[in-house]
C-alpha cells in the first residue's frame, strides 16, 4: 500500500552506514525519487505537518508504542 498525506507520497530506502549497519530511512516526495519505493505507514509512527513550510514528516508516537507491547512481558 501506500500512505499518502495531502500531495505527498510516503517512500523508503533502505541505506548502509558507515560502520555498515543497515538502515531504512522514510521520505515523502511529491514526485518519484530515484531511489526508493512507496510505502505505508509504518508501525508506531504519526504523521505531523511542519507549519512553516507545509512539509509532512513522521515522528514516533509514543502511546501507539505502549499499545503494543503485552501486560505479561
Amino acid at each position: 500500500m501506500t500512505f499518502r498525506c495531502k500531495n505527498w507520497i510516503l517512500y523508503k530506502n533502505k541505506i548502509i552506514l558507515e560502520n555498515g549497519s543497515k538502515r531504512t530511512i522514510y521520505f515523502f516526495s511529491k514526485y518519484r525519487p530515484n531511489k526508493g519505493e512507496s510505502c505505508d505507514l509504518p508501525k508506531g509512527f504519526i504523521v505531523k505537518i511542519n507549519e512553516r513550510t507545509g512539509l509532512p514528516f513522521l515522528r514516533k508516537d509514543k502511546f501507539v508504542k505502549d499499545q503494543y507491547l503485552s501486560p505479561y512481558q
